[in-house]
């Protein structure tokens, strides 16, 4: 939608959520509704539940901007729910946020698009796990790093799997990479500068996400061109062939020149800290600038 059609609608930022991943919604929503609403929109926000049919008619809301994480946010239900209602909405839709957040279902896409990734298999119950250390076990529907544990023992391995099933009843079990980490970033088509992260601790997990001092980022990321190059391909192609709109980040670990994808955001955070406002901001543009953008890309999918 331009400009001049979203600026007399009531738009509902859709926050918080019913995921492990509610804190971090919270500050993306509030991030981002401030500003819309410095942008002079007629904002304002939902903090979802399941009254979510209730809250959108009582708030007469035209569009969603979906600032939501996790589970019963960025996996396909709201989007879904959203398509019903008629009410158009930011980001991807029912089949590419589906997709994107299954993470065994996202493996078998990037095989089948012969994109790099490390080697896996998917587990389902305690007694499956054969598979040759080191290896990261991922709950399969969780984000944030929530659940996740890199295994370089035989007996840390009960503990892993135990701590992941906690989560979700799919695992990933994935073959651990020791690379350099890095994120590509598409806005509408549009791939932003890569964001290379490095963590002190070594394992950007949850602590060293969202602890202030704990990881380093290099914006743009230090890559040889043809690296980078591949970097971008790969992440355009993730982009039209998952069906994914509005804004995504794709996640890469690279060894010996090649990047792996290792995971797909279809909702990734969005305060003026978080990576794609980095690599958004590296252009030379503000945070006001990518909100506005995102939202001009609302839209029914189905």
């Amino acid at each position: 939608m331009e400009r001049d059609a979203l600026m007399p609608k009531r738009i509902g930022v859709l926050m918080g959520g019913l995921s492990s991943e509610r804190g971090i919604s919270l500050a993306s929503g509030e991030a981002v509704l401030a500003s819309l609403l410095r942008s002079g929109y007629r904002a304002h926000g939902i903090d979802v539940g399941r009254d979510l049919p209730d809250r959108l008619k009582e708030g007469r809301t035209e569009v969603a901007f979906i600032a939501l994480h996790g589970r019963w946010g960025e996996d396909g239900t709201v989007q879904g729910l959203l398509e019903m209602m008629a009410v158009p909405y930011t980001g991807s839709g029912v089949l590419g946020s589906a997709i994107a957040m299954d993470k065994c279902l996202g493996k078998l896409l990037l095989m089948g698009l012969d994109i790099p990734t490390p080697a896996y298999t998917i587990c389902r119950s305690e007694k499956e796990v054969r598979f040759p250390l080191p290896f990261v076990v991922k709950p399969a529907r969780e984000g944030s790093t929530v659940g996740i544990s890199i295994v370089q023992r035989e007996q840390e391995i009960e503990g892993a799997i135990r701590t992941a099933f906690g989560y979700d009843s799919k695992l990933l079990i994935e073959h651990y990479v020791k690379g350099r980490e890095i994120t590509v970033a598409v806005v509408n088509g549009h791939t932003l500068p890569i964001v290379e992260v490095r963590p002190k601790s070594g394992f950007y997990d949850y602590t060293s996400k969202y602890t202030k001092g704990m990881t380093e980022y290099l914006v743009p990321a230090e890559l040889d061109p043809d690296i980078e190059e591949r970097a971008r391909d790969e992440a355009l192609t993730i982009w039209r062939q998952f069906d994914l709109a509005g804004c995504a980040r794709i996640d890469m670990i690279v060894e010996r020149d090649v990047p792996l994808v290792i995971d797909m955001n279809t909702s990734p955070g969005m305060t003026e800290t978080s990576l794609v406002p980095k690599a958004w901001g590296q252009q030379g543009s503000t945070f006001d600038h990518l909100v506005e953008e995102i939202l001009q890309g609302a839209a029914l999918k189905a």
